[in-house]
Formats: structure tokens, C-alpha cells, sequence
């Protein structure tokens, strides 16, 4: 079996026309837990604490403990972090562990209480969605300006093509969602893939967190699945204002996106798309 950070090559069988072939390879995308952990000082001494565990596609893991920390609102500013780094090496490969930890600032508060509330009430887990509104009401501010940016419909129909077209790992092993960052003309900035949506969007706002390009309020977000309530929530802590998926919204996403003055396309594809909210964007 071949190993590296992100596929993983498997000996199978495959059956077809009534024939069976053995011993055939297939590429298939690895899936392993992920520690997050904070790095914090309490009463002059630096305490570790454990925040959250997800599974995800190995890579850019700085990037999706910056994006998750601060898409949940557990941290504010590039500023707050002093690095982040994995807590020693996996017996496997000698490749980093599948714990990361964020050290923060000696004079970065954090309040405990709130994260753990917090984590619970925005997960897609079956909770209130008057809960998940309210935390956004609380640590998001909708937008105001609903006609900017001016986007295109030719615009957002390539983008699924783009996107695909930018997806490697994808292309070889066919099991990750992808997300993707545009801009008004269309041009790819950013792109991220994990065995998770939420991971890949997280992945990819780490990534803009870390290079102090947030807020990110004239860019369109391009998302390979459905777009779900938690990554229209990952996008306004973001400021991005336009969501494209190619599969279908929620119902707790579409409103979260006109209460909070978003554009949500959905069924991005084969050439036409729905708006679910925040048509004024577009151009005619």
C-alpha cells in the first residue's frame, strides 16, 4: 500500500460485466482524526487545552486550526497567535502528528465558557436554529452595502469548471469536497479540498486569516457540495458576501444569508443556477 499526506493507494477488486478483475490499485483520499489545541497562559505558565477534533484530509493544518478558531469566533486577529505548530511526528512516515496547536499571545484572552457553548450551538448537528442565528447576531454584522460587488451571471456559471479544473487531489482519488475563492472577473485565488466541506472552507479562510487578507468582502466563495447553514455562517465571520454551490442550500442557510445580507446561489450547474438570496448583486 503507498502512502503519502493525502491519497493512499489500495489493492481492490473490481467487479464489471459479469467479470471479476483481483488484485487492481485504487487511489482513494486519506481521512485521520485532527486535533486542535490552544496554547494559552494561565497564572504566568502556558497551558495547553484541547478545542476540537475533526476529521479531515492531512495538509494545511495551520490553515485549518487559524480558519476553525476564527470562523468560530474563538479568536479575532492574526495578531493573537504567536505560531502554530504540530505536536510531534506520527510513527508513520515520520510525518507530523494529527495534533496542532495554537500558541497564542501572552496577552490574548480567551473566555472557556463561551467556546464550549459556542462550538455546540454553530456544529450541523441537529441544534436550534434560532440558537446558531443568535450566535451570529452576536459575533457577526450583516451587510449593509446588499449591491456590492456587481457580479455577472456568465460569471458564476464558470465557475464550477474552474473549479474542478484546480482540483488535484480530486483527480486522482474522486472523494473531496472542494472550496474555492474568486473574484468578481472570475479568477481563481484560493482553493482547498478535504474529506469535509466545513474543513475545506476552514482550510481556506486559514489561509486568507494568515495572510492579514480578511476581510474578503469583494471575493465569491465556490463550493463543490451543498451549502449548509455552518459555512454561510464560515463565510460572514469571513465577510465574504457571495456563496455559489453546486449542490443545494439549506433552509436555516437561506435564511441566515438574507437575514445577514449575503448572495446564495445554489445547483450551480449544467448552466443555470438559482439565487436564494441577494439578487441585487447581480449585474442586469
Amino acid at each position: 500500500m503507498k502512502t503519502s499526506v493525502s491519497q493512499t493507494e489500495f489493492a481492490i477488486g473490481r467487479y464489471t460485466d459479469a467479470s471479476f478483475q483481483r488484485e487492481l490499485k485504487d487511489v482513494l483520499a486519506v481521512e485521520e482524526p485532527l486535533e486542535i489545541r490552544l496554547g494559552v497562559f494561565e497564572d504566568g505558565k502556558v497551558v495547553h487545552k484541547s478545542v476540537s477534533i475533526t476529521m479531515r484530509t492531512p495538509g494545511n493544518d495551520d490553515e485549518l486550526a487559524a480558519g476553525f478558531l476564527f470562523t468560530e469566533g474563538i479568536i479575532h486577529s492574526r495578531e493573537q497567535i504567536s505560531d502554530i505548530i504540530h505536536c510531534g511526528k506520527s510513527p508513520k512516515m515520520n510525518l507530523p502528528s494529527n495534533t496542532v496547536r495554537a500558541n497564542l499571545q501572552k496577552d490574548a484572552v480567551i473566555d472557556f465558557g463561551k467556546l464550549s457553548r459556542n462550538f455546540y450551538t454553530t456544529s450541523s448537528c441537529g441544534v436550534c436554529g434560532k440558537s446558531s442565528l443568535d450566535f451570529l447576531a452576536v459575533n457577526a454584522e450583516p451587510f449593509t452595502n446588499t449591491d456590492f460587488p456587481q457580479i455577472s451571471p456568465e460569471i458564476i456559471h464558470a465557475l464550477p469548471q474552474k473549479q474542478r479544473e484546480a482540483q488535484e487531489v480530486f483527480e486522482e482519488t474522486g472523494g473531496l469536497h472542494a472550496a474555492a475563492l474568486f473574484d468578481v472577473t472570475g479568477k481563481l485565488l484560493v482553493l482547498r479540498e478535504d474529506v469535509g466541506r466545513h474543513n475545506a472552507v476552514d482550510k481556506l479562510i486559514g489561509r486568507c486569516f494568515l495572510d492579514g487578507r480578511i476581510p474578503l468582502d469583494d471575493k465569491i466563495l465556490m463550493l463543490s457540495g451543498r451549502a449548509s447553514f455552518e459555512l454561510v455562517q464560515k463565510a460572514l465571520m469571513a465577510r465574504i458576501p457571495v456563496i455559489a454551490a453546486v449542490g443545494a442550500p439549506s433552509s436555516l442557510a437561506v435564511t441566515a444569508a438574507r437575514e445577514f445580507g449575503m448572495t446564495l446561489c445554489g445547483f450551480v450547474r449544467d448552466g443555470k443556477f438559482n439565487i436564494y438570496a441577494g439578487a441585487e448583486r447581480f449585474v442586469g
